[in-house]
């Protein structure tokens, strides 16, 4: 099958690799109609991960079942479905209090509770941004969608970015009518202030400085915000009467940037603690990572950020972290989807088949105009 492989910092192929197999009676097999390259998946790509050569990239995944283990029973051949990103055992503790991605027992790496597709750090598993994809514990895992193509380009984005953006907003605590800040307008942000529209939110600013990202953001209703035109905090806390954010959602991560491109991992927690109000919670779904070996200075290459706790704690704020459990969520998401109240798709720039996926890394990577969320089809001709 051609699948695109991490070669080193900004360089990825395609090349030709054997078809994945069934190797335990619960896996599955599944001919990859639909993959996304990930924001995520550029920490990799700029050789900012401790990510092998030879990997193959992408976690988000769908397709249709070409092929089934004799211990899988609830999913069929010709099934159409989507890979969560989290590859759960299902029994162990965390899987069975609902944090599949913190499954105990997937991941042989050291000191990691979780697993995923393709990526750093997170296991042995080949990504799907390939012909075919092995799926183990299919049955736990896999999301059962409609037959047919309707809904392709949504249903991508359950895998992942929708769930995570949905899952910003839990662990900010937003209720309805809040006034919800989102920092970072790539898809995850808008996927977050998409979510927290969905759920009520009076007001939604999303702080980013990608005019095209901001005009999207503004197209579902949300408030965009250039912090290339000055401060976010202040921008925010004057259209709130000084007020603030009653929460708000990190959606960017370590490699946060100034306006001049010094990369500042504080930035974007520090802005948060600022503007969302005293008792106010923060969901942080951006990346950070234990080390950070070409971090800009030696706290950062140990992953240690220097951040306002002391204005965190004094002002009783709340902080949810971490890697979203994608199935506590994407059953009701792919109904909102079909019965019209969500459509993640809006964000979707560019479908191209797999052999673009080169120029396409580069692309999505130099944040280039217009380029904001890649979905890329293997069966698709060139």
């Amino acid at each position: 099958m051609k699948a695109v492989v991490y070669r080193g910092p900004r360089e990825v192929a395609i090349e030709n690799r054997p078809d994945p197999t069934i190797q335990a009676p619960t896996d599955a097999i599944i001919r990859i109609t639909t993959t996304n390259i990930c924001g995520s998946d550029l920490h990799m790509y700029e050789g900012r991960t401790s990510v092998e050569q030879g990997k193959i990239l992408g976690h988000e995944n769908m397709g249709v079942v070409q092929e089934v283990g004799a211990a899988v029973s609830r999913i069929r051949v010709g099934d159409r479905v989507c890979a969560p990103f989290n590859i759960a055992c299902g029994t162990c503790r965390n899987c069975v209090h609902g944090w599949t991605s913190f499954c105990l027992r997937v991941n042989p790496t050291e000191g990691v509770d979780g697993a995923a597709y393709g990526y750093a750090n997170m296991g042995p598993y080949d990504g799907g941004q390939a012909e075919y994809l092995r799926v183990p514990y299919a049955d736990f895992n896999l999301l059962h969608l409609p037959p047919g193509d309707e809904h392709e380009q949504d249903f991508a984005m359950l895998s992942d970015i929708f769930p995570t953006g949905w899952h910003g907003t839990e662990l900010a605590g937003q209720r309805p009518g809040d006034t919800v800040a989102v920092f970072g307008a790539g898809p995850v942000g808008l996927m977050a202030a998409h979510s927290a529209l969905i759920k009520g939110a009076a007001r939604v600013f999303v702080v980013d400085k990608e005019p095209d990202r901001l005009a999207m953001a503004q197209r579902i209703g949300a408030l965009p915000v250039n912090f290339a035109e000055g401060d976010p905090v202040q921008q925010i806390m004057d259209a709130t009467n000084g007020r603030g954010a009653d929460c708000g959602v990190e959606a960017v991560g370590y490699q946060a940037h100034d306006p001049s491109g010094q990369e500042h991992p504080e930035l974007v927690l520090d802005n948060l603690v600022s503007v969302v109000r005293s008792t106010g919670g923060i969901g942080v779904v951006g990346v950070y990572v234990p080390q950070d070996p070409k971090g800009p200075d030696p706290q950062e290459r140990e992953g240690r950020v220097g951040w306002q706790y002391g204005t965190f704690f004094t002002k009783a704020q709340h902080m949810g972290t971490g890697q979203c459990p994608v199935m506590r969520y994407n059953r009701q998401l792919r109904d909102l989807i079909i019965d019209g109240r969500a459509n993640p798709s809006f964000l979707v720039s560019h479908e191209l088949p797999l052999d673009q996926a080169v120029e396409a890394y580069g692309h999505f990577d130099r944040r280039d105009q217009g380029w904001t969320k890649v979905l890329l089809h293997p069966g698709q001709g060139a």
